[in-house]
């Protein structure tokens, strides 16, 4: 099939990887195993949430949608790069439809893993400046309402996002990349694209400044409030319950910032590819590691987990200390260890996503 060969084909060509015959094996199973820790660790993480009353926190359900996220955003691209490795490039194709929704997806699941960082910035800032107010402000029913608003923006922002794209006539087929994708789909046309780079560049720009604004302005608050108060202990803690945020956000800042540079070097093709695919597995395989280390019981779950080769277990076997709980005075404590979503409340959260 050209890359040319007729207006509004169908069917698309997805380029994927070019590799020597003799590395096309080991990158498949490599690929194949990541994917596969992937599913298996962030799936270890809900389940042990979604078990575990003491668990049932903002802060952890956040990290639930975030695994949920992981899985999708994974299984939404990894599956297809999977198969068309393993194919010859002549028959890498794709239907239009299929295309549209592998980017679609692929945009919204990337902008609402933006948007919950945010919600959970929030959160830390509630935990550590206000301990006293937590538990009321901090609700099952608040923490659902910030999660509808997140992923209402970020449905929105994709959609026009890709509204723009499919108002174009298409004059080509190869979609350059492993998977579909925003800016590939609007390569295809042959008419003007000055409105969707706009919008892009734009969308891209604003997403990224407000996390980061989000973040600047919550732990620079957090690091105020912890040397006002000038307590030792307050500060060793409140670094310690906010550190798995810091590096989720980091990996997350870090992977979408090299993948956006790679693009702009259209000689680094291969290069661009692999930062491409490392976007999605990077993050997906180390965020659960980061999440246990966030809390005794959820680090004590997930080793149970993959040491007996089971999904579904009574975390409340292992025993420990919240670290919400931690910070907070002995008043605030109180009403914190009383802070619990029930399971209809968690499930509420995670449908968002699943």
């Amino acid at each position: 099939m050209q890359a040319n060969a007729s207006w509004n084909s169908p069917v698309l060509l997805l380029e994927g990887f070019s590799l020597p015959p003799a590395l096309t094996l080991g990158v498949w199973v490599c690929l194949l195993i990541c994917y596969l820790f992937i599913i298996s660790a962030n799936t270890v993480v809900i389940c042990a949430v979604l078990s575990d009353r003491r668990l049932q926190t903002p802060m952890y359900l956040l990290f639930c949608n975030l695994a949920a996220v992981d899985m999708l955003a994974n299984s939404n691209v990894l599956p297809r790069i999977l198969v068309d490795t393993l194919r010859p490039a002549s028959q890498r194709f794709i239907s239009y439809p299929e295309c549209v929704f592998q980017a679609f997806t692929a945009h919204l699941l990337a902008t609402a893993v933006r948007m919950i960082l945010m919600v959970m910035a929030f959160d830390r800032f509630v935990a550590v400046c206000l301990p006293l107010r937590y538990a009321a402000v901090m609700t099952p029913r608040t923490l659902v309402k910030l999660l509808m608003l997140a992923w209402t923006v970020a449905l929105i922002l994709v959609s026009v996002l890709l509204g723009l794209t499919i108002r174009l006539s298409r004059c080509r087929v190869l979609v350059v990349g492993l998977y579909c994708s925003n800016a590939a789909l609007f390569s295809l046309s042959c008419e003007s694209v000055v409105v969707n780079n706009v919008y892009g560049l734009t969308f891209t720009a604003i997403l990224y400044i407000s996390s980061a604004g989000s973040m600047v302005l919550t732990y620079g608050s957090i690091a105020a409030v912890s040397v006002h108060r000038g307590r030792k202990v307050l500060n060793r803690k409140a670094l310690r319950t906010c550190t798995s945020h810091l590096l989720v956000y980091g990996l997350s800042l870090f992977s979408g910032l090299t993948s956006i540079m790679f693009t702009r070097f259209p000689e680094l093709r291969q290069e661009r590819f692999l930062a491409s695919v490392l976007y999605y597995v990077i993050p997906g395989c180390l965020n659960p590691l980061i999440y246990s280390l966030q809390s005794n019981e959820l680090r004590n779950y997930v080793s149970a987990a993959f040491q007996n080769n089971i999904f579904l277990g009574d975390g409340r076997k292992q025993h420990g200390k919240d670290l919400d709980s931690e910070i907070l005075s002995s008043s605030a404590t109180h009403e914190l260890k009383h802070f619990t979503i029930a399971p209809e409340a968690a499930l509420i959260g995670l449908s968002f996503v699943l």
